[in-house]
């Protein structure tokens, strides 16, 4: 590294540690606003799980209409992924904050709860990803039509 970028070591042995610190501290500030931003959004994740409608508003109670059926179906199939991705991209924004955070700050000056925070997202967006694998496995295989979730499949 040349002197005076990020990282880079001063002939005194000093390191560009300050201008570093600095950009994450501005990177972090613009990480908060993003996360205050998006839980003040309607996509939010508690606003986004509160839009829901129920099978009798589609063509009323217990109506023998199979669109609607399969239309409520699809509607709440949709609706609890946006509500999962909602909760998972808020839980990434704050982990890469908490992150930020921990690296401006030095690992071991994060307080104990911030540091637990930061795992219990870690795990949670680990096991995520891990479900959403196994999930994507799964849903490769081929039905008997030759059917695949991304299309017709070609022999």
């Amino acid at each position: 590294m040349q002197n005076g970028e990020v990282g880079a070591v001063a002939e005194d042995g000093t390191g560009d540690l300050k201008r570093g610190v600095g950009a994450l501290e501005k990177f972090k500030k613009s990480v908060d606003a993003l996360l205050a931003d998006f839980e003040g959004s309607a996509a939010s994740k508690t606003k986004v799980a509160d839009q829901k409608i129920t099978r009798a508003s589609l063509s009323g109670q217990n109506a023998c209409f199979a669109e609607a059926d399969g239309l409520y179906t699809q509607y709440n199939r949709v609706h609890s992924s946006l509500v999962s991705l909602s909760k998972s991209l808020g839980d990434q924004i704050e982990y890469l904050s908490l992150g930020v955070h921990a690296a401006a700050v030095g690992l071991d000056n994060v307080e104990d709860d911030v540091r637990r925070r930061f795992y219990e997202i870690q795990i949670r967006l680990d096991k995520e990803r891990e479900e959403h694998a196994k999930s994507e496995k799964a849903t490769e295989k081929t039905n008997d039509d030759k059917q695949v979730d991304s299309g017709w499949g070609a022999e």
